[in-house]
């Protein structure tokens, strides 16, 4: 049978284009011998991206004076003082509260687990909102753009270098620190993971086990032994071998995860059944597998939502910010239970991201529009929590921090996604020569290492 008669056969479209670069070995030898020699030294980083701009005045809010100013800003959106949920003590100058729909993370926050990082983002060189007025600073290109804000926060440089922060420091990294399998994405979009000269696995919530008819957990089945024996064809043509290689690595990294998901347990906390539950829960369980293989550092990037909250952000339907937090409120707080319940509570370090934040002045349609500064947390046994890194934004239009010459609420980011992701990537192991070669705005600012990360 051929190849095009095979897929067809299969049910396998052709023309479905494939991660390149993924993995090396045709089948998983041993893995029931490697399950018994874990090493202590896995450290695994989940990047929790929230599509479309989650707006993080309405996530970590001041509970203190600065709640005036905050809700005289926003009337119609202001969350009411007596629904958050407080947090304990007092942070960089604040008392805060958070969204009623993150209640779970506030107890992590309470017990140490979890630390903010307020007003954070894109920059590259420490700004203010009169110097971006008056066009004295160079600023990031495209800020308001959800593709493009996207890219850049998670470290595109322009068509110049198409890599992100994550995929390269993997690469910086020390050789013994190296594994396959280490640079993951769970969704369409690859640019944190993808590496200058490196390349990308997928990894589905629901494994790889199934090739068409091709049961990668039977490897002597016949349509299994045929898919691999069309995956180590060789061509002499440029193209047809390189689609070969991609194919083969394809194939190779599938029956690796297939014996992953086999082996992986249940994991201990209660998971809801949404997408973004399904995607923790699969991460929760297979992580300790990889680590009991010998695995020593993974980055995964989990992209999940739809903040892009123009109009209608607040109430119940399925699509407002209040509905989507209660998710990831729940999911994240089911995924910290899971790991510790594992043993994996020091070897696993969340970090939520989203493009930009959103203007505090309300949009026309009781929503909120591009902005920029936005507030992201930091979670795990590794975390130096019960803490707000940085500094809120002033909440007057028209301030300081504002850099919208329309008074909009475009708060300029006082810590830069530069500043954040050296700080855990040397948690990962990322030697701090390379610092620059990963980051190269990071030269403009003077703390290398924000400390919320224990060594």
């Amino acid at each position: 049978m051929n190849r095009r008669n095979f897929l067809k056969a299969g049910g396998i479209p052709l023309g479905i284009p494939l991660l390149a670069g993924l993995g090396g070995v045709s089948m998983l030898s041993g893995l029931s011998d490697s399950l018994a020699a874990s090493t202590g030294d896995y450290k695994a980083l989940i990047c929790l991206f929230l599509n479309g701009g989650n707006d993080g005045h309405n996530t970590l809010i001041p509970t203190d004076a600065a709640y005036t100013d905050y809700s005289n800003a926003r009337p119609i959106l202001a969350l009411p003082k007596d629904s958050l949920i407080r947090l304990d003590g007092n942070s960089a100058g604040h008392s805060y509260g958070l969204h009623p729909g993150l209640s779970p993370l506030a107890a992590l926050y309470n017990k140490k687990r979890l630390a903010w990082i307020a007003n954070a983002g894109l920059l590259i060189v420490p700004s203010t909102g009169e110097q971006v007025i008056n066009h004295s600073v160079p600023i990031p290109p495209f800020l308001q753009s959800h593709s493009d804000a996207t890219a850049l926060q998670q470290g595109w440089d322009g068509d110049s270098d198409l890599s992100g922060w994550a995929g390269r420091t993997l690469e910086q990294l020390p050789s013994g620190l190296s594994n396959r399998l280490n640079a993951v994405t769970m969704s369409n979009n690859r640019t944190f993971v993808l590496g200058r000269k490196s390349s990308v696995s997928f990894m589905s919530p629901f494994g790889a086990r199934y090739w068409g008819r091709a049961d990668l957990a039977q490897p002597q089945s016949y349509w299994s032994q045929s898919l691999n024996n069309m995956a180590r064809s060789q061509f002499a043509n440029q193209y047809e071998a390189e689609y070969a290689r991609t194919f083969n690595e394809s194939v190779s990294e599938s029956t690796i995860l297939t014996q992953v998901f086999l082996a992986a347990k249940p994991p201990t906390a209660n998971f809801g059944t949404d997408d973004l539950a399904s995607k923790l829960s699969a991460l929760a369980s297979v992580m300790p597998v990889f680590k009991s293989m010998g695995y020593r550092r993974q980055i995964f990037l989990v992209e999940w939502g739809g903040f892009d909250t123009h109009y209608g952000q607040r109430g119940n339907d399925s699509r407002t910010q209040d509905a989507q937090l209660d998710i990831v409120g729940r999911a994240v707080a089911a995924f910290d239970q899971a790991n510790i319940a594992a043993g994996m509570d020091l070897n696993v370090t969340t970090l939520m991201l989203s493009e930009f934040g959103r203007t505090l002045r309300p949009a026309s349609g009781a929503g909120s529009d591009h902005a920029w500064g936005n507030n992201w947390f930091v979670l795990g046994g590794a975390v130096a929590g019960g803490q707000v890194i940085g500094q809120l934004p002033s909440y007057i239009l028209g301030g300081v921090d504002d850099a919208d010459p329309g008074r909009g609420g475009r708060m300029v980011p006082s810590t830069s996604t530069d500043q954040v992701g050296a700080t855990v990537m040397q948690w990962l192991g990322l030697p701090t020569n390379q610092l620059n070669t990963v980051f190269p705005n990071l030269v403009n600012f003077p703390k290398k290492n924000l400390n919320f990360m224990h060594s």
